[in-house]
């Protein structure tokens, strides 16, 4: 059975505790209680947990959606960029994404020893968006062919095990560069 949707109110409440507990996390406080994060989002606790059953499932769902706004961009990009630059674009915004990645890594700790389909998830919908991207730049002849949206992915996750690293965003950043050049290489119009 379809679950109804949720009332306004109840939609906005919903909205504030998820971005309370993205603020929490992101600015390092991955131990924020989930009294601390109702607190924030201007509700009580019992409003938290009609929303999301666990602190676990709160975590998870902050994760998503900020994995789901990152994979929404190829498109954007791609209206507004052509191909090879769009995925040039995408490249470091997944950088980035690691960064927020790191400022979260405490929390997603937590969901991590559970069944959670998330990482799973996550890791088919950026390796779709790269995909989507290295098609686009294919077609348009400024990406070289053979490459996987998984392949790239997983380039790109060697890059980011830098963060443990003081300053490794800039160093990945400079590593993402070399790797979207060779990307280009060997591509049958570069522009």
């Amino acid at each position: 059975m379809p679950s109804r949707p949720l009332r306004a109110d109840a939609r906005r409440n919903r909205e504030a505790l998820l971005t309370s507990a993205r603020d929490a996390f992101l600015g390092g406080d991955a131990d924020a209680h989930v009294e601390e994060i109702a607190r924030r989002a201007g509700v009580a606790v019992g409003t938290l947990y009609r929303h999301f059953e666990t602190r676990e499932t709160l975590v998870e769902e902050v994760y998503r959606k900020e994995v789901d706004e990152l994979c929404a961009a190829p498109a954007q990009l791609l209206g507004q960029h052509a191909p090879h630059e769009a995925l040039r674009r995408f490249l470091l915004m997944l950088v980035d994404h690691a960064a927020v990645g790191k400022g979260m890594a405490v929390a997603l700790e937590s969901i991590m020893a559970t069944d959670s389909p998330v990482f799973d998830n996550a890791r088919t919908q950026m390796a779709n968006a790269l995909t989507e991207l290295l098609d686009a730049g294919t077609t348009a002849g400024t990406v070289r062919g053979g490459v996987t949206g998984p392949t790239l992915l997983r380039a790109l996750g060697g890059i980011c095990h830098l963060r443990a690293t003081e300053g490794w965003q800039d160093e990945a950043r400079q590593i993402t560069t070399l790797l979207f050049d060779g990307l280009r290489f060997g591509a049958p119009r570069v522009t």
